[in-house]
């Protein structure tokens, strides 16, 4: 009679994710956010791995959760592992689908820069179905099913991005406002209108441009970005404008720029493209086809691949 013991079962694959998220982030809510899962779900997963191993992986404190000694010891070879499969699963489907190229993008990005640009894209590379994502912040291109990520990234962009330009930022206001402004200190009188999302821009600018002066800015806020550059358009007050996303307003004249002073800041606009889609000609197609659609001043920014 042969005997055949049960083999001992490993963790649950979900529990190693989740402690590996947890430990990289710092903390169960903000891993809970990348899983899409609640935070009690983070914790009862990594509750079930601390039983299966027997030792505590992360100390909890009033003020948070900490990672034991073990936990700090495997995070790093956990990260790497879930890294290179991540990797593999892009891998799969982009060879399953190479005519399907997926594009992550901020909000206001794929509203003003890259919407325009579409019909040109599509027309150079009719065989690719284009699908685009706006979201708020960048996704990890080796995890997340990506092939390009548009987003402005502060500092010195990563060795393999294209550059498209430097944000720089200065008022912005539709052409009927333009009278009443002769200098930044008629900002006074007029309404302020404010993106949530870089809500520090009127601070910044005002910094740069009038230092010594303090000037009250409060006015109308909006979750979007694109929202607020119609409420401009239609002369409900004054924005700070992004000059790459707010390019070919100018170009048209229904937005205007009342005073010169441009503050360029440490931020670029960047495409990065995912490692296991460099190597898709259908990939390649779009990213050419972007590149022919950019400016003047945009191609002499843009590096190629």
């Amino acid at each position: 009679m042969t005997v055949s013991p049960p083999r001992p079962k490993g963790p649950p694959l979900n529990a190693l994710r989740a402690f590996e998220a947890a430990a990289r982030l710092g903390g169960f809510t903000k891993a809970a956010e990348e899983l899409s899962v609640t935070p009690g779900a983070v914790a009862q997963h990594i509750k079930a791995l601390e039983a299966w191993n027997g030792a505590a992986l992360f100390e909890r404190r009033s003020q948070g959760v900490r990672l034991t000694r073990l936990g700090s010891s495997v995070a790093e070879a956990f990260g790497v592992a879930f890294d290179r499969l991540g990797e593999a699963v892009q891998t799969m489907r982009s060879e399953a689908a190479p005519g399907r190229i997926h594009i992550a993008a901020l909000p206001s990005v794929a509203q003003l820069w890259l919407s325009p640009k579409l019909p040109a894209i599509r027309a150079a590379a009719p065989d690719v179905a284009i699908s685009v994502t706006a979201l708020e912040h960048r996704p990890n291109m080796l995890r997340e099913p990506f092939d390009l990520c548009i987003f402005f990234e502060d500092g010195p962009p990563e060795p393999d991005s294209i550059e498209i330009g430097q944000d720089v930022i200065f008022p912005v206001c539709a052409p009927s406002l333009l009278p009443h402004l002769l200098s930044p200190s008629d900002l006074k009188t007029m309404t302020c209108l404010h993106d949530s999302s870089w809500s520090s821009d009127w601070s910044i600018w005002l910094e740069n441009v009038l230092p010594d002066k303090k000037l009250d800015t409060r006015g109308p806020a909006f979750s979007l970005y694109s929202l607020a550059v119609e409420e401009a358009r239609n002369g409900a007050g004054i924005l700070i404008g992004h000059e790459l996303l707010l390019r070919d307003h100018l170009t048209a004249g229904d937005l205007v720029a009342p005073f010169e002073p441009r503050v360029p800041l440490d931020r670029r606009l960047t495409i990065a493209i995912a490692p296991p889609a460099k190597t898709n000609p259908a990939l390649n197609q779009v990213v050419n086809a972007l590149a022919g659609t950019l400016s003047i001043n945009e191609s002499r920014s843009a590096r190629q691949i």
